[in-house]
């Protein structure tokens, strides 16, 4: 018969060496929250229950990001990770508990199967990988006075999965600060040994396996992965951007009529001789402005409408590559950089060959990408609409974006 699961979320600390003004499993990224994205991760069928601990500080933020989670129910945490943990252990109502980071959003689906299978072969499953680094111990004045085997040693990750009221029995001789503990172990050979250990006070354990390991005996290992990473400094949530792939993408069209009576055009900022200017509220660089709304556009923003209105005269015959890079940092406070972008270019006047390196140089320095990644084309319309009869000018823009580092 199948045995019921809860995962129990830890997010009632604050996060302080992130840096952020709130509770970091609250920030936001493409309009999710860190929590929204770590309970997502268990909201499938094989998890029965989902407790999450938070501080009273954030309880209703929390509860707004998660209305749309059936089965959450929320237990407030305490002054320590331990304490928080053993408030929610006594909320379980599943027969396994597994405990989760809130601060690990890229846990899969796999690792988390993974530690339920163990915990039903094993009694207990610790997610966990391989060290790849050297590790080594620092003495108190800073000198490294020994290196362990790497080959012995793992990275300890969330979740960590037991039987509800072992771990709950655990917890709750933590609480009471035990002081030694007789432990059961089966050695390497097979035989059934005891060892006594001291045990930690309540505030010094960091994760439970540390729990489980003083008053249970040694847990299980299973497998972890790389990408299951804990989100602890700022620079970390850069990894919260393109989470369901490589990059953004975004289109942006514009077109503008000739008519300005003006000698010259202008194409990336670049003054190209002309019959007559493009007529616009700006200086009509229809190159510049087919860029900006795609930038704007793979970020998840508005239109350059919103924010360079022909309304309002402080635009009014602005230079519009100055203006691609306020959208540049715009783009930027989203978390994102242009990575390389396509330009084709449709005008049956003037003739603009001689103009694309030019045109490419400054477009590359507005975006701050190198030249090759910045592609220009022109081409006519083959006297066909408006463009073939030279009354305007149409150019389309495909942008890349990749998060920044």
């Amino acid at each position: 018969m199948r045995k019921s699961v809860c995962a129990v979320i830890c997010a009632a600390g604050k996060g302080l060496r992130a840096g952020f003004e709130k509770n970091k499993l609250l920030i936001r990224a493409d309009g999710i929250s860190v929590l929204e994205r770590t309970v997502q991760a268990f909201y499938f069928d094989g998890i029965d229950e989902i407790i999450v601990t938070y501080s009273p500080d954030d309880l209703k933020e929390m509860q707004a990001a998660l209305s749309g989670f059936d089965n959450v129910k929320f237990i407030q945490g305490g002054d320590t990770r331990t304490a928080s943990v053993y408030n929610a252990l006594q909320a379980v109502e599943s027969e396994i508990v597994l405990i989760h980071d809130g601060a690990r959003p890229f846990v899969s689906r796999k690792v988390i199967e993974g530690c339920v299978q163990s915990v039903l072969a094993f009694g207990s499953g610790i997610c966990a990988i391989p060290c790849v680094d050297t590790m080594g111990v620092k003495g108190t004045t800073g000198e490294l006075i020994r290196v362990p085997d790497r080959n012995l040693l793992v990275r300890i990750q969330t979740p960590q999965g037991f039987y509800t009221q072992e771990i709950l029995g655990a917890y709750e001789k933590a609480v009471k600060k035990g002081k030694l503990y007789n432990v059961s172990y089966t050695d390497k050979d097979g035989n059934e040994r005891q060892q006594t250990v001291q045990t930690r006070t309540a505030a010094q354990y960091t994760d439970d396996s540390s729990v489980y390991n003083d008053f249970v005996k040694f847990p299980h290992l299973c497998e972890g992965a790389e990408e299951n990473i804990k989100l602890t400094y700022k620079a970390d949530f850069a990894r919260l951007r393109n989470v369901n792939g490589a990059a953004r993408c975004g289109f942006g069209i514009d077109t503008h009529a000739f008519g300005k009576p003006q000698n010259y055009i202008v194409l990336a900022g670049v003054k190209i001789p002309s019959a007559s200017g493009l007529i616009a509220h700006s200086d009509g660089d229809v190159l510049a402005h087919a860029v900006m709304d795609a930038l704007l556009s793979a970020a998840g923003l508005k239109d350059i409408g919103h924010y360079f209105p022909d309304t309002d005269e402080k635009w009014k015959g602005a230079s519009s590559i100055k203006m691609l890079s306020q959208v540049v940092a715009l783009v930027g406070e989203q978390g994102y950089r242009a990575q390389n972008i396509s330009v084709a270019i449709q005008a049956e006047r003037p003739r603009l060959a001689k103009y694309i390196d030019e045109m490419k140089k400054a477009l590359a320095v507005a975006l701050g990408v190198g030249e090759n990644c910045v592609g220009i084309s022109a081409g006519t319309n083959e006297g066909l609409g408006y463009v073939g009869e030279g009354k305007g000018i149409t150019v389309s823009a495909y942008v890349l974006l990749a998060a920044r580092q």
